[in-house]
């Protein structure tokens, strides 16, 4: 099983004034929502903006300083990692949430963007342009590789990842999580990877996206997962592998992370009892 690494580096503007709240045991929780625009290069050759919103959450004492610097429309860089978390609602449904937990946060300029850093949305919220959104994680597949074809004869993949790490308690007791997550990759490389089975350990980098749909009920419902841009394939513990590496995306901007590196190390808060489930719209 690959040793896993999961990464998130986020560039947007702050959308509203952010609230700080204590757990029952005094644990100080913020809850960040940003927005930003990103430049992707479609099939045409043609410059889009893709625009997204995501929450990140910090703790402990950087939230309370936090707390007191971040204002709405305040740029900022969030260094924060892919958390999966599972709990039961009031009807007795088992639902699921990907969520990142910041690590850094640091107040940014606007840097060589102009005189119009930033786009207002339908709330008035500023976005902020040319973003960064980038995500790197490495981990094995839980299902074998998923390919199909749009109406317009587009390939598309679909990889379901477990991501799992290790890290010491609060108590030194060594413990294992287990993330779960899903990467959507198009064109050529979604035909590259279609043959990946369940097992096969992956690295993969892109942007972190939010899909909405309605379900039966005609509720609104959310779920994060990686739009893919590149990956590679790793070698097995048996010492087998699959072609080297698959071809990076043409339909998206250029990957802006680096290759996985060595796990950095994380405290775990121990907080999953006591941190409330939150609704399915994370913002």
């Amino acid at each position: 099983m690959a040793r896993g690494f999961n990464s998130v580096h986020l560039v947007g503007t702050v959308t509203q004034k952010p609230e700080l709240r204590y757990t029952t045991s005094g644990l100080a929780i913020l809850d960040i929502n940003l927005a930003g625009t990103d430049q992707v290069l479609g099939d045409d050759g043609q410059t889009r903006e893709l625009s997204w919103y995501h929450r990140t959450t910090v703790f402990a004492k950087q939230a309370e300083v936090l707390a007191d610097r971040l204002e709405e429309g305040l740029p900022i860089f969030v260094d924060a990692r892919l958390n999966h978390r599972s709990w039961e609602d009031p009807n007795g449904q088992r639902r699921s949430s990907l969520d990142l937990r910041a690590i850094r946060i640091d107040v940014l300029g606007y840097g060589p963007r102009g005189s119009d850093p930033t786009a207002a949305d339908a709330r008035g919220q500023a976005r902020l342009k040319n973003a960064l959104n980038s995500t790197t994680v490495v981990g094995n597949l839980t299902r074998d590789a998923e390919l199909r074809y749009t109406p317009n004869g587009n390939a598309v993949t679909r990889l379901s990842m477990a991501i799992n790490e290790q890290y010491r308690d609060r108590s030194g007791q060594d413990q294992e999580s287990t993330h779960y997550v899903d990467v959507q990759v198009w064109r050529d490389l979604a035909e590259a990877c279609s043959e990946l089975k369940k097992g096969d350990p992956i690295l993969a980098v892109g942007r972190f996206v939010t899909d909405s749909w309605t379900d039966n009920d005609g509720n609104k419902r959310y779920q994060n997962r990686i739009e893919g841009t590149r990956l590679e394939f790793l070698q097995r513990a048996d010492g087998g592998s699959r072609q080297a590496a698959v071809p990076q995306a043409q339909a998206s901007a250029p990957a802006a992370s680096p290759a996985a590196s060595p796990p950095r190390p994380t405290a775990n808060l121990d907080i999953d009892e006591e941190f409330p489930p939150e609704e399915d719209l994370p913002f």
